[in-house]
């Protein structure tokens, strides 16, 4: 298929897989490669680009997740139906004669979103799916609240890392942390119009409260966490935090300050809605226990998810109810489809059971604390005093505070002016702005040379403003 032939450029920052992905990506786009034509098979691509087979199994499994192909047992890869999305110039990695008009210059991506897909331990995860598929499994729909076996390896899992006590029965499972906040924005409904959110915050959720009609109060956030003086001005008895690694802020919530939101929630007969992701990477210190472990009481829901550990094609996050909850979860049960994938949720299951998974978290904690040191270190090294670092002990990202009187989507144009795409944080916030611009910076999807690279770019764009 000659229309898959281009040169795979081994020395571009840009991964591998990423560039097989994004070529064939844009071929279907442009309708070079047209509705269900069969694409060569892993082995094939892959002598025929000259690289790893891993390579192009990641590519295609990326473009299998996004819907451009489907795989057909024992036939191979097909292209999907027709998608009528345009990509941005951006997306387009022209390497062929017949395309040079289109040739545009790489951007530098630090997306707070993105995973190390390099180090992704494909070779078990496709031995234990394949597990799986040959089991009577894949032709069920599965269970509303998730596969059972998920759930008790969950359970025993959340106790043994973050303290979390709780029963298979009291875990729901879910394709995402929006489809769970969402499915809690119904049960809580009955009890709470208001709900308290971190300011600034995930404006995921407070976006999908204020969708289902709730009035959502902004509550400052402090150096410690958000500021419980302003909970107990508030009329709401329903919080939404993140304290392991607050959003976008990466403050760690310590632990005088969460016996107190304990207390509040205990007061006004509350809930707290304690979303406990990026809880694993943590770089300088061990994660300090989770909200539901430091209590008996009914008034904590925890999330979490998958996704920051594995790959964003692998859509799976969970919760933890409290055993009141679970009463009225059940009577709406049979209207919650289960979103998450059987295949997947299995195979995480064995992923975790066999051993898998904790030696995944130990050698991703490793990359993850050396890009961040690289991060750091190159930021220091470029902007010295000119630029804040918070948030570089956890997590997959940090945010920056630039001294600058430039506004903050000054500093996003110019940075990408000069090939490096940062993300602003003001929509994270509702009424209490920082003075001086803020922006956030991903790194986890990055390679160090890249991360290297972007902020070169960032300091020739940023420096030497006023």
């Amino acid at each position: 298929m000659k229309e898959l032939v281009f040169n795979v450029d081994r020395n571009r920052t840009l991964p591998m897989y990423q560039q097989v992905y994004r070529y064939i990506k844009a071929q279907i786009v442009s309708g070079e490669i047209v509705e269900n034509s069969k694409l060569p098979s892993v082995r094939q691509l892959a002598e025929l680009l000259q690289v790893s087979r891993n390579t192009t199994q990641l590519a295609y499994e990326q473009l299998q997740a996004e819907g451009y192909l489907r795989s057909e047992y024992k036939k191979g890869y097909y292209v999907q139906a027709s998608i009528s999305e345009l990509l941005p110039i951006s997306e387009i990695i022209p390497h062929t004669k017949a395309s040079s008009k289109n040739i545009v210059n790489p951007t530098i991506d630090f997306q707070a979103g993105a995973v190390d897909g390099n180090n992704f331990p494909l070779a078990k995860w496709r031995y234990l799916s394949n597990k799986v598929l040959k089991d009577n499994l894949i032709f069920q729909y599965g269970e509303n609240q998730g596969d059972l076996l998920l759930r008790e390896s969950l359970a025993k899992y959340l106790f043994q890392s973050r303290g979390v006590r709780a029963t298979s029965e009291q875990i729901v499972i879910g394709s995402s942390t929006q489809q769970l906040l969402m499915i809690l924005s119904i049960l809580l409904k009955e009890e709470h119009n208001q709900i308290a959110v971190e300011d600034p915050g995930y404006n995921g959720a407070r976006e999908l409260f204020l969708l289902q009609s709730y009035s959502v109060v902004p509550i400052p956030v402090k150096e410690d966490g958000i500021d419980i003086t302003y909970l107990d001005k508030c009329n709401a008895r329903l919080v939404y935090v993140t304290p392991s690694h607050q959003f976008p802020l990466g403050i760690t919530m310590p632990i005088n300050e969460r016996y107190n939101l304990i207390e509040w929630a205990e007061k006004v007969n509350g809930y707290i809605i304690e979303d406990d992701y990026d809880s694993e990477f943590r770089y300088k210190q061990q994660p300090i226990p989770s909200l539901q472990s430091l209590t008996n009481s009914e008034h904590i829901i925890y999330l979490s998810t998958f996704s920051k550990a594995l790959l964003p094609s692998i859509r799976l996050s969970y919760m933890v109810l409290p055993k009141e909850l679970l009463v009225r979860y059940h009577q709406i049960a049979s209207l919650l489809q289960q979103t998450a994938s059987t295949l997947h949720q299995r195979t995480i299951h064995h992923f975790i059971e066999e051993g898998h998974w904790y030696a995944h978290l130990r050698k991703m904690k490793t990359i993850y604390k050396r890009k961040m040191k690289v991060l750091c270190d190159t930021i220091q090294m470029h902007f010295k005093d000119t630029i804040k670092i918070i948030g570089g002990s956890s997590g997959l990202y940090i945010v920056i505070k630039v001294a600058t009187k430039q506004s903050e989507e000054w500093l996003v144009k110019e940075a990408l002016k000069n090939g490096v795409k940062v993300y602003p944080c003001s929509p994270f916030y509702i009424e209490n702005f920082p003075s001086q611009p803020t922006i956030q910076l991903g790194f986890a999807g990055l390679e160090e040379l890249e991360i290297r690279k972007g902020i070169e770019k960032l300091a020739e764009a940023w420096l030497n403003i006023e």
